[in-house]
This record gives C-alpha cells, structure tokens and sequence, in this order.
C-alpha cells in the first residue's frame, strides 16, 4: 500500500496503550509490569529502616513489660499513630521473638516469661552472690546468702513452671495401712444396696453361688 506524505501507517502508534489509573496505582505500589500482586515489589526496607523497626518495637516491648497502657504519650512518642497500631506491632515483634508461634495465648505468655527473666535477673545476684555479715563493730565476721531473694527466686521460677506447664502431673493413688489394700468393712444389707443403687449395678455372682442356689431350688420341690 502506497502512502501519503504525512499519512501515519496503519500499524503506527498502536503500541502500547496509556497509562491507566490502575496502573498508576500499581506503580504507588511498587509493582511494575513484572511484578503482580503478591510477588516481591520493587520497594524494599532498607537496613536503616529495619534497624529503625527494631529499637521501635525493644521500646514498646520494654514500655509494656512495665504495665504501660496502648494509650501512654510514651508510647505513642515510639511512633505508633493508634493503639490498635501499637498492639498489632506487639504481637508482631513477640511472633518474631517466640519463632513465630502463633496462638494469641502464646503471646501474652511469652510477654510474662519476659516480665519473670526481667525480675530474676534483678534478683539473681542477691541470691546467689554471699554477702559479707558484719558486727556491732562494723568488722566483717563471715557472709551469707540473702535468703529472702533466694525465696523470691524459688517463687519466680514456679510461677514459670506453672505459666508454662513445666511441672509433672502429681500422681495421686489411695491405699490402705502400709501401703496396703484399702480395708473394706462388712456392710449392711441397707448399705449394699444403697452401693448398687448409686452404681447402677448389681455385684457379680461368687463362685458356687450359683450352684448353691440350684441346691436350694431343688429342695423346695421336693
């Protein structure tokens, strides 16, 4: 086909189609023509800003290990624009503390493991370290341990064996003198029958008490 001067080809400028507003939001997005929605974007954390994540979240950890509310100055000052952003980073930081576990229980009882280590660690030296002891005279006649912070070691560390189902199941077994069978008394016919009612059954026969009964059963007809 001859062409004009001037005249545009058939196939000239329909190449690619504009921009569509989709794109562009694509583009806000980090996504380009080779990355779709759930593949890596072209936006990536730098190390500056993962460091920046890091001491934001070791200050909100810190801030409510102390009992701190969502709501605190001290803790919206970390950055966090609502509470809701604030907890939802907490559990985010403790998942990547625990190795991502992820029962919201879990959570809360790794955040209390966090309060006991913070308060054995306060404690730990006064129990285990001896200290001097001294007389009226202010001279040193021996040492000893603190027991009242060995108490409170004892105490903390059963308060986390019990937070994390540490201890051993208590067996319990019932037995008579010495370790013994448990001696049974002779009961009246009131009380046995009592026992069968509340257990809904009737004792089982004894050997020969059948052919006992056979016995008597044949001497009434005669």
């Amino acid at each position: 086909m001859r062409l004009m001067p001037g005249s545009i080809p058939p196939n000239k400028g329909r190449g690619k189609k504009p921009p569509t507003i989709r794109d562009h939001r694509k583009q806000a997005r980090g996504l380009t023509d080779n990355h779709t929605a759930g593949a890596p974007t072209a936006m990536t954390i730098s190390k500056a800003d993962q460091a920046a994540i890091a001491v934001r979240r070791a200050g909100l950890i810190r801030l409510r290990r102390e009992g701190v509310r969502y709501d605190d100055p001290r803790i919206t000052a970390l950055g966090y624009s609502s509470v809701r952003h604030a907890s939802k980073d907490l559990v985010r930081a403790l998942e990547e503390a625990r190795d991502n576990e992820s029962a919201e229980a879990s959570v809360y009882r790794q955040q209390e493991n966090e309060r006991l280590d913070a308060l054995l660690e306060a404690v730990w030296d006064k129990a285990t370290t001896p200290s001097p002891v001294f007389d009226k005279e202010r001279q040193i006649i021996g040492e000893e341990i603190d027991l009242k912070a060995v108490d409170t070691v004892l105490r903390l560390m059963d308060r986390r064996a019990k937070l994390n189902g540490l201890d051993a199941p208590v067996k319990t077994e019932i037995s008579g003198p010495d370790g013994g069978a448990v001696p049974l008394g002779s009961g009246t016919l009131a009380e046995l029958d009592a026992l069968i009612n509340i257990t809904g059954r009737a004792p089982s026969a004894t050997p020969g008490s059948e052919s006992r009964d056979e016995d008597a059963g044949d001497n009434s007809d005669q």
